[in-house]
């Protein structure tokens, strides 16, 4: 039985090893994204930067058309880019669930094997506390007689 629990211990500490890589796998996409997002928004500000100064200067019609669809389209992938977060963030959350019922499996079979563990040893006191018991009996009518 003990043998039997212990296989499952080392399937289930495999399965949370690969749980916590998939974990910081998801983290790292996660913090990638906000950085691909955080990059995008700086470009997006730098080109409206951009825009004011040309606009300063001077635009034409056609010049200031094509730098605002320009803009239209970075606020496009803005926006796009934002409703991925819900995504990395879900791919997180699932992973680290996930995590956690693999340590809480893994955990309730240790405990169970403590447990036997326990039982077993009282049991080997038992025993011998029942042994010293009858060798004190037998010591004692070996005196007496």
């Amino acid at each position: 039985m003990n043998n039997a629990l212990e296989f499952l211990v080392e399937q289930v500490k495999e399965r949370e090893n690969q749980a916590v890589l998939a974990l910081n796998q998801a983290r790292s996409e996660l913090h990638g994204y906000y950085q691909q997002l955080e990059q995008i928004e700086k470009y997006r500000l730098d080109y409206c930067q951009q825009l004011i100064d040309r606009g300063k200067q001077g635009l034409t019609a056609s010049q200031y058309t094509h730098l605002n669809r320009f803009l239209t389209t970075l606020d496009n992938t803005l926006s796009k880019q934002k409703q991925a977060e819900s995504h990395f963030k879900g791919q997180v959350d699932n992973c680290e669930m996930h995590w956690l019922e693999c340590r809480k499996q893994r955990r309730s079979y240790e405990w169970m094997i403590e447990k036997k563990q326990k039982e077993k040893q009282r049991l080997e006191n038992i025993r011998e506390q029942k042994q010293m018991d009858e060798f004190s009996t037998l010591l004692y009518a070996r005196r007496s007689l």
